[in-house]
């Protein structure tokens, strides 16, 4: 993998060869988070488009600055309605667990219906209130101006909350049935971010997201006569040399976070507590039988499965420097890093490390390679509709790619490249 990488810098770039690395890191401590969940316990989350997108919220909400106005217009409104909100699900769950008959029923639908027409009555002008403050370039609440770095813990706090909520209720369910739950909740964590324009502008996006310490600036850099003159020596142009190291500091930052990420995960999987997640993956009735609590060890790695991936849609928030929940997507964000598990070998966090990785280099690669592979087929046939048709199918070409790549390890190497000990 390093050699592909070196190879990619001395062949293309060097700056296109960092852009591949580090969306490789942040894939790979994805993948991390997916195998926990995974390759630990046997819990197959079709989700991670949602717990990537409410990880990625957290730099919008924490290193952002405040929209000046707009929490005292509406900020005060949208806090109580969503506490009115609480208070009827709180309601209807005592409710549920301590009426009988039809008085239950009853009871339960009248709470929510009132506490729904008393929330939107608050919510509603509260979120015009905001969203009519300066739209053409924010309109949203904004966020607390702090350093971006805290913003990636809170991420994987966010997705760990949405972790809980998910795990709560769709736990129960088994194999396929989780997938498919875990799909739809999923989807609905990136719907609500494309709509509340209150929270984070929906389809508007926010851009502008303050990059972490010590990473500079391309422009500052250019602009400093020590730096200009240090890149003259070495014989490298200031623009050239500006990109590149800006991108070798991230990858620095995102290669400590997934040291101390994979060190933590190899002494939990080692560990009395990661035999015991294994032996509930390999046989729940004999995990059972012998006094673990499945469902609450199921519910713990979930959590912490999500936290590490919301980790990773903050830090790739941070290195975007701007939240667009309409990018959003289960091929991007589900399956390629389901992809990443399984290449790299399900149940052994190298292997993600390593999927995560190469992965995203093929990802990145085929869309080179697409046009390339179509003309050299193509080549030989006479104009028309068909070849026109094949070309312009050329940037497809990437997800055959990931498709073939899937089927050629399931059949020759099932447990991944680097499989579970």
């Amino acid at each position: 993998m390093a050699a592909l990488i070196v190879a990619e810098g001395m062949t293309s770039g060097w700056n296109g060869a960092l852009v591949i690395l580090n969306m490789g890191l942040i894939s790979a401590i994805m993948a991390l988070g997916l195998n926990m969940q995974w390759g630990y316990a046997g819990l197959f989350n079709s989700g991670v488009v949602g717990f990537t997108a409410i990880g990625g919220l957290a730099p919008v909400l924490i290193s952002m600055q405040p929209t000046p106005g707009a929490f005292s217009a509406g900020g005060w409104g949208v806090l109580l309605a969503l506490v009115v909100a609480a208070l009827a699900i709180a309601a209807a769950v005592w409710l549920n667990r301590h009426l009988t008959g039809k008085a239950k029923g009853l009871s339960i639908v009248a709470v929510l219906v009132v506490g729904f027409f008393v929330y939107r009555w608050i919510f509603d002008p509260a979120v015009a209130a905001i969203q009519a403050i300066n739209p053409a370039s924010q309109g949203y609440l904004g966020g607390l101006g702090l350093p971006v770095m805290l913003s990636w813990p809170v991420g994987a706090l966010l997705a760990a909350l949405a972790a809980w909520g998910v795990a709560k209720t769709a736990l129960g369910l088994r194999s396929d049935y989780l997938a498919i739950a875990t799909l739809g909740i999923g989807e609905i964590i990136v719907a609500v971010l494309k709509n509340e324009e209150w929270l984070d502008r929906g389809v508007l996006n926010v851009t502008g997201i303050p990059r972490p310490w010590p990473v500079p600036y391309e422009v500052d850099l250019q602009a400093n006569p020590a730096f200009v003159q240090w890149m003259t020596d070495w014989g490298i142009s200031p623009v050239t040399g500006s990109t590149v190291l800006v991108k070798l500091l991230y990858t620095g930052i995102f290669g400590m976070v997934l040291a101390v990420l994979i060190l933590g995960a190899q002494l939990a999987l080692k560990s009395p507590w990661g035999r015991m997640m294994r032996a509930i993956r390999d046989n729940e009735v004999s995990a059972a039988a012998m006094g673990k609590d499945v469902t609450g060890r199921h519910l713990q790695i979930f959590i912490l499965g999500a936290a590490v991936i919301g980790l990773g849609g903050a830090m790739m928030i941070t290195l975007d420097g701007q939240m667009t929940p309409a990018s959003y997507n289960p091929l991007r964000y589900t399956f390629l890093i389901l992809v990443m598990v399984v290449v790299g070998g399900s149940g052994n966090n190298w292997g993600s490390v390593l999927g995560g990785v190469l992965i995203w280099y093929v990802w990145i690669k085929a869309e080179v390679w697409g046009p390339k592979i179509m003309h050299t087929i193509t080549m030989s046939m006479a104009d028309g509709p068909l070849r026109q048709h094949l070309y312009d199918s050329a940037p497809h070409m990437r997800v055959i790619i990931m498709g073939l790549i899937l089927l050629i390890v399931l059949r020759f190497a099932p447990r991944g490249l680097l499989p579970e000990k």
